[in-house]
């Protein structure tokens, strides 16, 4: 006999756990599903030297604030044990080990499947991570089978790396600390647009005021309700939000040579916008990344198959619910600090589409898990 909850959440990273931290304050009955052994193993599975590129005092969830000092950068390992102790604080209702896969919805309830278990529920929200698959471009099988290809996903630290120089393909965030990091070790590309950057050291005390002025900007001003925003958002989902702790100057500073962007292959070589072969042994893929949602078998999904919603609410499947996706309600919508405000929202439309008396009902099976408020 399945059981029945009120919601499921799907993923157990930060989008969850703040997705949890909110139906805990509106005392609804929920759970949360995460394929992970541990809460946080998404983080400890990124490449070794990982830092964050906000500071800790934007790297909190509701309800906390990052235990490091507010200007310091939290490894992966730290902000892992970070989202595990926030779960355990909070006691929020975390199954581990639970793959979902598939959602259908019967006209009555949604239900999910997992690989051992069926779960019914009147409400689902979909945060398994927006970074599930990798994005490399169709022209990477024809590169030469002796150059190596990673991506930013399976890139761990310079030891997986062939002997030789390396191009690193994408230039945001995650382009820029992998290049950085090899620059002293290889000759070392990047390639690709620069999205630009914050011109300032963000931990600076001279420049904090500033870098105060731009986060608040990220949530309130670059947003679905303001012209700038809505403007914003198809140049950040075409490329990247620009540079945040690394910039072009430490790139340059550390050898990193910046080329133009990569367009197909040449002979079994790389090549560039300007017609240049590059001569490497390695190639690292930091061009995006997909969600993984084939396992959703509802019509939510427009034609360049991503979800059809609106601010993380599904169009035309009342009750399932979206968090965690690039630009979801503003810049910060994919930053830690930018999760929380999403999921209040997803939160107060799921209270106001299943009144709490209704939620409350007694019925067969039906688990309370997570209805206790935080303290």
């Amino acid at each position: 006999m399945s059981e029945h909850f009120d919601t499921v959440v799907v993923g157990g990273g930060q989008a969850g756990l703040a997705m949890g931290y909110h139906l805990s304050c509106l005392k609804r009955p929920y759970v949360i599903l995460d394929e992970n052994p541990r809460t946080g193993d998404s983080w400890r599975t990124r490449w070794d030297s990982l830092r964050l590129f906000t500071p800790a005092r934007y790297d909190a969830l509701p309800g906390s604030r990052y235990p490091a000092p507010p200007w310091s950068y939290p490894s992966r390992e730290e902000f892992a044990d970070y989202l595990s102790g926030y779960a355990d604080h909070f006691a929020l209702p975390v199954r581990n080990n639970i793959r979902v896969t598939g959602v259908s919805h019967t006209g009555q309830c949604f239900v999910i499947e997992t690989d051992n278990q069926r779960i019914e529920a009147d409400n689902v929200v979909v945060a398994p991570g927006w970074d599930r698959k990798p994005k490399v471009p169709a022209f990477a099988q024809q590169l030469s089978p002796h150059i190596k290809q990673l991506t930013a996903g399976s890139y761990k630290n310079p030891a997986d790396l062939a002997p030789g120089p390396v191009l690193v393909v994408g230039a945001g965030n995650s382009g820029a600390d992998i290049a950085l990091e090899l620059a002293p070790t290889r000759r070392t590309y990047l390639s690709g647009r620069h999205p630009g950057e914050i011109p300032w050291p963000i931990h600076a005390l001279a420049t904090r005021p500033l870098t105060l002025a731009v986060f608040f900007a990220f949530s309130h001003v670059l947003n679905l309700n303001t012209p700038a925003g809505r403007k914003a958002r198809p140049q950040i989902l075409a490329h990247s939000g620009p540079l945040v702790r690394v910039k072009n100057r430490d790139l340059l500073r550390a050898g990193v040579e910046r080329v133009r962007r990569t367009e197909g292959v040449k002979e079994g070589l790389p090549l560039l916008a300007d017609g240049r072969a590059l001569e490497v042994a390695n190639v690292i893929w930091c061009t995006g990344f997909r969600p993984d949602l084939e396992w959703i078998h509802l019509p939510v999904f427009g034609p360049d198959g991503e979800p059809d919603q609106d601010r993380g609410v599904a169009k035309g499947q009342a009750g399932l619910y979206f968090l965690g996706a690039i630009f979801q309600q503003s810049l910060a919508s994919s930053m830690v600090h930018g999760v929380g405000r999403d999921a209040a929202f997803i939160g107060r439309h799921i209270a106001a589409s299943t009144p709490q008396a209704a939620a409350a009902q007694p019925r067969n099976n039906v688990r309370p898990e997570g209805s206790a408020a935080p303290q």
